[in-house]
């Protein structure tokens, strides 16, 4: 998972409760993802697979984004065949991306 660290003054501090909350995934921090009118953002890439942007993310999500994170791990080029898998997050993608 890539956090944007441009986004706002708490980026910083989202990067580090991210990585307490979620330590089994890789939470890297990415400048400027151009997301910035819906702040907090996050993106999930992988070779291969439909990337993933994500904004207006708060501590709130965390559990979510670890639910999707398995998803998208288990999912052989990163679609789904049913958004409904992507709980609450699906109305906070702001672009999938093609392979």
């Amino acid at each position: 998972m890539y956090v944007c660290t441009t986004c706002t003054e708490r980026s910083t501090v989202f990067l580090d409760a991210a990585r307490k909350a979620l330590p089994d995934l890789s939470v890297q921090p990415v400048a400027c993802m151009s997301g910035c009118a819906r702040a907090q953002t996050v993106a999930f890439r992988a070779s291969g697979k439909t990337a993933y942007l994500f904004g207006d993310i708060t501590e709130a999500d965390f559990a979510l984004l670890e639910t999707f994170s398995h998803l998208y791990a288990a999912s052989d080029d990163g679609t789904f065949d049913d958004a409904r898998v992507l709980g609450d997050l699906r109305h906070k993608a702001i672009a999938r991306i093609p392979a």
